[in-house]
């Protein structure tokens, strides 16, 4: 109870106090996996809601759990536990769910992972979604707003490609273009990954406000959902924004990712002088921001 305490109070000052007045962690503490550690909340911190440090090297203190089923969502694998966020994406994905349902046939919109109750890295999945800020959304049509809980461990989502991701497939309806352009179009929005071939499709078809598609990007992967990463919101001063995209709309990007499939290079000679990659380490709790040690429970902290 009295590190419960503690924790929260370190919590606070670390709101208003630069990263070097926290106290130092200790050696066995700072080498232990962040992964195994986040992974064992069950709840969020208490206190004001912050993100802190960046999407794939961060946590959040004071997240809210997305409601299983609301009148326009309902949260997908429950089992995972991953429908927390930081407050702004929660508003996020609520006002997006309505808009899907007021511009489309769709009744509204089936949410994957957001993040763990504190954030920080995943035993499993994801490099990003560790500060709050990061959502995917299925591409699958929300159609029906009453599944079970046993129906969204099973339930699949569909995928939009076509040639790897060159082009989208017969899956691909104008919907899913509505559902992008209200995704990408809200000011609180830093990103939306989708891959390349829905983003060219758009970019040829777009004969309107074009503003939207720059924050629209290619990247690998993509087809099933797509993942909707926020700006630092208001109160976080420990958060740390991706660098925003170029300007212009981006179309020519991903007209190169497309043609790369497509005419994919030669691959290059291996160098047999060159060391073997080293393996990627897992995390570790020093090497995120200090403050996320502070949000840990007596439970987590025990691991």
């Amino acid at each position: 109870m009295r590190r419960a305490i503690l924790a929260m109070a370190l919590l606070a000052a670390a709101s208003c106090a630069p990263t070097a007045d926290l106290p130092p962690l200790s050696a066995t503490r700072s080498g232990q996996e962040a992964r195994v550690l986040f992974g064992a909340e069950r709840v969020g911190s208490a206190g004001s809601s912050q993100a802190f440090g960046g999407y794939a090297r961060g946590c959040v203190a004071g997240a809210e759990q997305l409601p299983e089923t609301g009148p326009t969502w309902q949260a997908m694998r429950l089992s995972r536990n991953r429908n927390w966020a930081h407050p702004a994406m929660i508003d996020y994905v609520q006002d997006l769910s309505r808009d899907v349902a007021r511009l489309t046939s769709w009744n509204g919109i089936y949410v994957g992972d957001m993040s763990q109750p504190r954030g920080g890295p995943m035993l499993t999945g994801h490099a990003s979604h560790q500060s709050g800020l990061d959502a995917d959304i299925w591409l699958l049509p929300a159609t029906r707003l009453t599944l079970t809980a046993a129906e969204r461990e099973s339930l699949s989502s569909i995928s939009l490609r076509r040639a790897e991701g060159a082009y989208v497939n017969d899956n691909w309806t104008a919907d899913h273009w509505a559902v992008l352009r209200a995704a990408a179009s809200d000011p609180r929005v830093a990103r939306i990954f989708i891959f390349p071939g829905a983003k060219v499709w758009m970019c040829e078809n777009e004969t309107g406000d074009r503003s939207y598609l720059r924050n629209i990007r290619p990247w690998y992967g993509h087809h099933y959902h797509f993942h909707v990463r926020l700006n630092c919101p208001a109160g976080s001063p420990g958060c740390e924004d991706q660098a925003p995209p170029p300007p212009g709309d981006g179309c020519d990007e991903a007209r190169d990712w497309v043609d790369r499939i497509l005419n994919p290079p030669p691959p290059a000679a291996p160098d047999p002088d060159a060391p073997p990659p080293e393996p990627r380490r897992a995390l570790t709790l020093a090497d995120l921001p200090r403050q996320c040690a502070a949000i840990l429970s007596d439970v987590a902290a025990a691991n």
